[in-house]
């Protein structure tokens, strides 16, 4: 059984920031990542709101500029998914692929997933018009008619990038106003490829093998109509990934993290960082804060050890 002074899961802008300063620190730790660094970054084409660049920068080039400099740091480092976190009096213990890992301090930075709609065809046609990644598979709909779902930053942010690839948008919100930032509002109502729906909540994805269109109620009268649409693409916010979390672990009601402002858990020695905790900014930038955050509240605890 290997044995750390601290294991960080996860490696999105908080894992990568809290292993950035564990490492300044001389702790002995481990990086849990079941697939390439940069999380959620990986899936945003332009990032406008990052501090230090005016101009905007490419997710996938974050990512790699955060992980260029960890990666100057030695550290171990494995890609696996936790199984299960048990918690102890001197130790916790991590079960990644069946290996036993000891360590005093856990971080966990382990992120979200996209949220389903959960409507008829919308499992069976995923792949096949549905999806939940604009940059990921926007270029199979060029000139095409597609339907985003969403009102917040990231439906708004998605359909601008989406607009420079397809010949029509339709901008789907069940308020009668969208909840994102007035700079993206704006983009979006200016945009002659973008026509705003609203009040509307999709019934059910039409199609048999793919994707032909979409039924829409309209929550203000009641009544139905179908949009023809080649894709659908879903941004209604986020899931926690907590199926490892161990029992005891203080959640709030949508299942994220409740923490200190030092990202302490209630368990001694496990905290949070990132977009897994419960609070209502869900950006890089805070998360990088976070991380920062978790490991100097983690390192005070090891010292105390």
């Amino acid at each position: 059984m290997k044995s750390y002074d601290a294991v960080i899961i996860g490696g999105g802008p908080a894992g990568m920031a809290a292993a950035l300063y564990l490492a300044r620190a001389g702790v002995n730790f481990l990086v849990v990542e079941k697939m390439s660094h940069g999380g959620q970054m990986l899936l945003t084409d332009k990032l406008e709101n990052y501090p230090g660049f005016p101009e905007g920068i490419k997710g996938y080039e974050l990512a790699d500029r955060m992980a260029e400099h960890v990666k100057t740091y030695d550290f171990d480092h494995i890609h696996d998914e936790v199984q299960q976190i048990v918690p102890g009096k001197d130790f916790h213990t991590i079960i990644a692929d069946g290996a036993h890992i000891k360590t005093h301090v856990i971080i966990i930075a382990s992120g979200v997933t996209f949220r389903k709609l959960k409507v008829p065809n919308e499992e069976k046609l995923l792949g096949r018009g549905v999806s939940y990644c604009a940059l990921c598979d926007g270029n199979f709909f060029k000139g095409k008619d597609v339907a985003v779902i969403g009102g917040g930053n990231s439906a708004l942010e998605e359909s601008i990038y989406l607009s420079k690839l397809v010949k029509k948008l339709y901008l789907v919100h069940r308020r009668e106003q969208f909840r994102a930032d007035k700079i993206y509002r704006d983009k979006c109502l200016d945009n002659p490829v973008i026509e705003p729906v609203l009040s509307s909540v999709v019934s059910r994805i039409i199609g048999e093998d793919e994707v032909c269109g979409i039924e829409i109620k309209n929550v203000q009268t009641g009544e139905f109509s179908v949009l023809d649409v080649d894709g659908v693409f879903i941004f209604v916010g986020y899931d926690a990934v907590c199926k490892f979390f161990p029992e005891g672990l203080d959640l709030d009601q949508y299942g994220f993290i409740k923490t200190t402002c030092e990202m302490e858990s209630n368990i001694p020695g496990i905290y949070a960082a990132g977009d897994i905790r419960s609070k209502k900014c869900r950006q890089i930038v805070t998360a990088v804060g976070d991380g920062a955050t978790a490991a100097t509240a983690a390192y005070t605890y090891l010292e105390h050890k």
